[in-house]
């Protein structure tokens, strides 16, 4: 999985470069042009972190500078919550234990390629921080250190001057725990 999850961010990474290159007008953002933007995610866990949580939110400001008319650099930061659930035995029985939210800082440097007017292909990479780890259950909190995941983000987009609506799927893996989440970014930007 983790070589899939590799292969498909590398795959899209080198489209988005390919693509980014020889759409010379399709970005609506000016060459050199430093942009700012305040997002919300909406996240639905898969994989393991499906087990603790069903849903997440996040909040995600990011620094965009166009290198050229159909390429752009970003960084992106802010916080992702997990929201705990109540988790089940085997046979789908209450098992009494309700896991706790689940807290992350990403740090993500990226390229964001527009394949069209306001279309874009972007790949992050970057580092998550947990503010609290993954799998605490209520009563057995303490009992695992807060980790640091390497993040793999592919995703698809459209954006213009004011808003950016984006797809993506981000993998955490490190430590011998993987997961991932599917998420939804509506952001409102601005020049800088």
């Amino acid at each position: 999985m983790k070589k899939m999850t590799k292969l498909v961010a590398g795959a899209l990474t080198a489209a988005a470069i390919f693509f980014g290159t020889n759409v010379a007008s399709a970005q609506s953002t000016p060459k050199s042009a430093w942009r700012f933007g305040i997002g919300v995610d909406g996240l639905a866990p898969v994989g393991k972190l499906h087990d603790v949580s069903n849903v997440g939110l996040g909040i995600t400001p990011r620094l965009q500078y166009g290198i050229s008319d159909a390429l752009a650099l970003t960084l992106t930061s802010g916080y992702y919550n997990f929201f705990g659930k109540n988790i089940n035995a085997a046979g789908g029985v209450n098992s009494g234990y309700k896991s706790k939210s689940f807290g992350m800082v990403p740090v993500k440097a990226g390229v964001k390629a527009f394949v069209s007017k306001n279309f874009y292909l972007d790949g992050e990479v970057g580092a998550a921080f947990e503010t609290s780890h993954f799998g605490d259950y209520e009563g057995r909190v303490g009992q695992n250190p807060k980790q640091t995941k390497l993040i793999a983000s592919p995703g698809i987009g459209w954006a213009n001057q004011t808003w950016d609506i984006g797809a993506r799927y981000e993998n955490f893996s490190g430590q011998s725990t993987n997961f991932g989440t599917l998420g939804l970014r509506i952001a409102y930007g601005f020049g800088l």
